[in-house]
């Protein structure tokens, strides 16, 4: 299950966010390798988005991007083992709760990134965009999952653009700023 990720040309993108990622982590990890790819898309059941391969196989091991930097991909080269990857994230969330019969991750949705507070930035890597989640559980209280799902970017592209550009909700002059982010509906579907 391995993508062909060369047959998508994203260079201008990836070069910016190279200079963006260099900028705030002079040492990233290292480059994940077509194995590594095909390894995590095999544990997960589905393909990597494109562009998000790419920003492995070119970038680096994660590290790199807003606030705490996106989750790697696989333990390989990682700086250190503190923290889970993202295939961890997800195989660990798509397991279902005794505790809360009404829990659910919705199938194809990776954790890319993490904010804190249990939120989660995530790539709907069935969506041809890549379209970027927030995953904000904490108003939640009754279990109504599928209300914690929101529409961060419409495509893992914008997503990365607005974080090179420093215009993200989460950046610090704009934390103040009423953030109206509309809700992903296709959360229930995909439970």
């Amino acid at each position: 299950m391995v993508h062909d990720v060369s047959v998508i040309d994203f260079g201008d993108l990836l070069a910016r966010v190279a200079t963006r990622a260099a900028a705030g982590s002079p040492e990233l990890p290292p480059i994940v390798s077509p194995e590594d790819i095909a390894e995590a898309e095999s544990a997960l059941g589905f393909p990597l988005h494109p562009l998000l391969a790419q920003l492995y196989r070119r970038i680096g091991n994660g590290g790199f991007g807003p606030e705490y930097g996106i989750l790697g991909l696989s333990k390989t080269g990682r700086t250190s083992d503190v923290g889970l990857t993202a295939v961890e994230e997800y195989r660990q969330r798509r397991v279902s709760d005794a505790t809360d019969t009404r829990w659910f991750w919705p199938e194809g949705v990776l954790p890319i990134l993490t904010w804190g507070c249990s939120m989660y930035a995530c790539v709907d890597c069935r969506s041809e965009a890549g379209t970027v989640l927030l995953f904000e559980p904490n108003p939640i209280d009754d279990g109504q999952w599928a209300e914690a799902w929101f529409v961060d970017s419409p495509s893992l592209a914008e997503w990365l653009d607005t974080w090179i550009s420093g215009q993200g909700w989460y950046e610090e002059e704009n934390i103040d700023e009423e953030v109206d982010m509309p809700r992903w509906e296709d959360a229930a579907s995909r439970a």
